[in-house]
């Protein structure tokens, strides 16, 4: 039998998901960026679906702006001040895929029983999506079938 990794293959100061949870940060955090890529824009709404204490609030939606997941943006209605909506970037648009696939993994390990929250389907077809790793020609790859290389390679 062989012995466990003492190390990762990969230091954290040299891994980029490492250093993307550095980035992202807290739960907090996490929540709000899935809130925006719902659609959730307006401070008060945030602080409403979470029930986040607002200056929590305030210092994850400039911490998430300085970042680049999310930008500020003027919105005036009627009879009341200009105010800030918060709009998910093309940065934090990447973070849909990995998001989806923790959702997947959640209904899996956490939802027990019970049905899916959400369901994502094809437009084309109405068939129930998941993610997977495909190679270049599309092809579902198994685990049993991946192979990771580590360093830089050609």
């Amino acid at each position: 039998m062989n012995d466990p990794p003492k190390r990762s293959p990969v230091a954290p100061a040299d891994c980029n998901l490492a250093k993307s949870f550095a980035l992202i940060g807290d739960r907090w955090s996490l929540l709000i960026l899935r809130a925006a890529l719902y659609g959730v824009r307006r401070f008060e709404d945030f602080q409403a679906e979470l029930n986040i204490p607002r200056t929590v609030l305030s210092n994850r939606l400039a911490r998430l702006g300085k970042a680049g997941f999310l930008e500020k943006r003027l919105y005036k209605t009627p009879g009341r001040r200009a105010r800030p909506e918060y709009w998910v970037t093309p940065m934090g648009q990447g973070l849909r895929l990995p998001f989806i696939a923790l959702t997947q993994w959640g209904d899996r390990w956490i939802g027990g029983n019970a049905p899916p929250p959400m369901t994502i389907r094809s437009r084309a077809q109405g068939a129930r999506l998941h993610i997977a790793l495909v190679d270049e020609s599309g092809r579902e790859v198994p685990l049993s079938e991946q192979i990771f290389e580590f360093g830089t390679q050609p």
